[in-house]
């Protein structure tokens, strides 16, 4: 399997790829005969491991880490790190290119995500494109615990996919898989949050210049003002405040002189 260099942002960690090296390692992990964790970090991700131990060591112990967050990219700007918006992806615009190379590679595919009715949509748009794509799914309310987890497992079970993508959203997503990987027979494990919702026209991203921009958060902050103020208009602020004042650090350190 390829490396790839690492990001470390507020000391969690993510790995400088493209798209389609995201894509590859993917498949060719679900060929493997293990488990292989494919973690993903945004803003609301970098502030829930600056908070919650157990989810910064899931990331930081994750096989692969990408970005999924323009903020992530700035941030790993102003700490110093050359990197660029193609190294920032969402999975809505990758997800029927990683359905067609799981096609190429006969990878299967389980979608364990959404409301009712959500995975299925996905998986009709994606069977129009990999007509001989192996892929199930089930939604994503059912109980996380009990004879509902276990039954959903079951399904999962039966199916043996090579790749398992779990949208469930931070950190619930995350503690689900840690709480279950032992008694699920996957290969990959990749938590991808609301992608499902988006791709299917479920829930509205927005005109296309603000998301291929890294503007998503602002529609669907105007949208769900609600739900997702606290995220945004305290969240972000919150991650650049630290970011700076994690910069400053480092310069201070760096200037420091050797008293030896």
């Amino acid at each position: 399997m390829q490396k790839f260099s690492e990001v470390k942002v507020l000391n969690t960690r993510f790995h400088k790829l493209t798209v389609q090296d995201l894509i590859n390692y993917i498949v060719e992990a679900g060929k493997l005969d293990k488990k292989t964790i494919v973690a993903h970090v945004n803003v609301r991700g970098i502030n829930f491991a600056y908070q919650l131990p157990w989810y910064c060591n899931f990331i930081n112990n994750a096989d692969l880490v990408f970005c999924d967050g323009i903020g992530v990219i700035l941030g790993a700007k102003i700490l110093g790190y050359e990197i660029g918006s193609m190294h920032r992806m969402t999975c809505p615009d990758y997800i029927e290119n990683l359905a067609l190379a799981c096609e190429q590679h006969n990878c299967s595919l389980f979608l364990l995500a959404g409301s009712p009715g959500i995975t299925d949509k996905a998986i009709k748009k994606l069977q129009a494109i990999a007509p001989n794509l192996s892929i199930e799914g089930h939604h994503g309310y059912f109980d996380k615990n009990g004879s509902g987890n276990d039954s959903v497992i079951e399904k999962i079970n039966r199916f043996k996919p090579d790749i398992l993508y779990i949208g469930f959203g931070m950190p619930l997503q995350e503690r689900w898989i840690l709480d279950n990987l032992d008694k699920i027979e996957a290969r990959v494990f990749l938590p991808l949050g609301a992608c499902l919702d988006f791709y299917t026209d479920s829930v509205y991203r927005g005109p296309q210049w603000l998301t291929d921009n890294g503007f998503e958060w602002l529609t669907r902050l105007i949208t769900e003002p609600t739900r997702l103020w606290e995220r945004y208009v305290v969240g972000n602020p919150l991650f650049l405040y630290r970011v700076f004042k994690q910069r400053i650090t480092q310069g201070m350190i760096q200037n420091c002189p050797d008293k030896r």
